[in-house]
């Protein structure tokens, strides 16, 4: 592990290791071919508190740095990307009000995790994907109260968070400047999941519609003022992408550790095939490009916990891990020759879990967009 990361989460990273390795890495394959959630990995999980890691020491959390939480989010992408991205993306449902939120509204949330809780980000609607200012789910203020009404889609978490932050036009007219954020609890009147997607990778992570019926909320239920949830939303994902690049930098160690022993296991021509130069060729650069990645991300999440600017290298961090964690499986597959093209073996999977994470937090197209906007500016 290539983080420079306290002797506290030193010790952590190998409790997670061998969580995952007994608990998580073999398990996940019948989840992964099944789509169904594993509740009972996840109990455990968070019997280990791992639900907990990004709650703020203030709030009653761990009181670890972000590369720390790094470090051992790797790992538990190492295991399966799914289970990362469930534990991460309850993280992102706590940013917009760790972000914006009240004293009482930041204690509320991590109090709903520390006891074990799931958060969840509703940004997405399905006519509003890059383009938020196209979304069309909206709040109505009446007295004391906002009437929520709309339709959220590729929610993370969506059917099994305990609170979800929500956006919805509150003054259509303004476009993403009439866009509000709003602290949504599970059991609400009127919230509920819709359809649960049947996806590609990431299988043991949860991913549904979240809708919107006339869900009444407390005005307090606010995040930060009306108009205020695009640049919530916009700070939010800031942050959560680095996350997204240390899950992908998790896929492609996968990917190197797993090329890497089949490499010295598999004879041909009366040698381990890792002994040609070819293949070993292949690792380097599979290796440079995991490590190169891994740095991006410990370096944009040191200039969050500095609090300096970091937007730019956020956009970096993701793109370039996910670009390479693409890269790597692909390359892992071709070390497998066409057992690794079988289910029987664990590198497909490895593909089909790096694919979202050029989609998802933003696409890769997106990010460069971002990348060059902070360039020129």
């Amino acid at each position: 592990m290539a983080y420079i990361i306290s002797e506290e989460a030193k010790d952590l990273v190998q409790d997670v290791k061998n969580f995952c390795d007994n608990e998580v890495k073999e398990q996940c394959k019948e989840y992964d071919r099944s789509g169904e959630w594993p509740k009972e990995i996840y109990d455990k999980a968070i019997e280990q508190g791992y639900q907990a890691l990004e709650v703020p020491e203030e709030y009653g959390g761990p009181g670890l740095s972000r590369v720390d939480v790094a470090a051992l989010i790797e790992q538990m992408a190492i295991a399966d990307a799914g289970f990362a991205t469930t534990i991460s993306a309850s993280g992102l449902g706590m940013k917009p009000v760790l972000i914006a939120g009240t004293e009482e509204q930041k204690q509320r949330v991590c109090d709903i995790v520390l006891e074990g809780g799931f958060g969840a980000f509703g940004l997405t609607e399905p006519g509003a994907g890059s383009d938020a200012g196209a979304g069309v789910t909206k709040a109505v203020r009446e007295g004391d109260e906002y009437v929520l009404n709309g339709r959220k889609c590729f929610i993370t978490n969506g059917a099994i968070a305990d609170f979800y932050c929500i956006t919805a036009m509150t003054d259509k007219s303004k476009g993403v400047k009439g866009i509000s954020m709003f602290l949504v609890e599970k059991g609400t009147p009127g919230l509920s999941a819709g359809n649960e997607e049947d996806k590609l990778g990431i299988r043991t992570s949860n991913t549904t519609d979240v809708v919107l019926e006339d869900v009444r909320i407390p005005a307090e239920n606010l995040l930060g003022n009306e108009g205020d949830g695009f640049k919530i939303a916009m700070q939010t994902l800031d942050q959560a992408r680095t996350w997204m690049g240390c899950i992908s930098a998790g896929i492609a160690q996968r990917g190197i550790d797993e090329a890497l022993q089949y490499g010295k296991e598999r004879i041909q021509f009366g040698k381990p095939i890792i002994k040609n130069q070819a293949l070993q060729f292949k690792i380097a650069d599979m290796v440079i490009k995991t490590e190169t990645a891994r740095q991006m991300v410990a370096h944009a999440l040191t200039l969050m916990d500095m609090e300096v600017p970091y937007s730019k290298e956020s956009a970096i961090a993701k793109c370039y891990a996910s670009d390479i964690a693409m890269e790597v499986a692909s390359e892992s597959i071709q070390m497998f020759g066409g057992y690794g093209y079988s289910r029987e073996y664990p590198v497909e999977k490895l593909l089909r879990d790096a694919k979202i994470f050029q989609i998802f937090e933003g696409t890769n197209e997106i990010q460069r967009i971002v990348i060059a906007n902070n360039t020129i500016r």
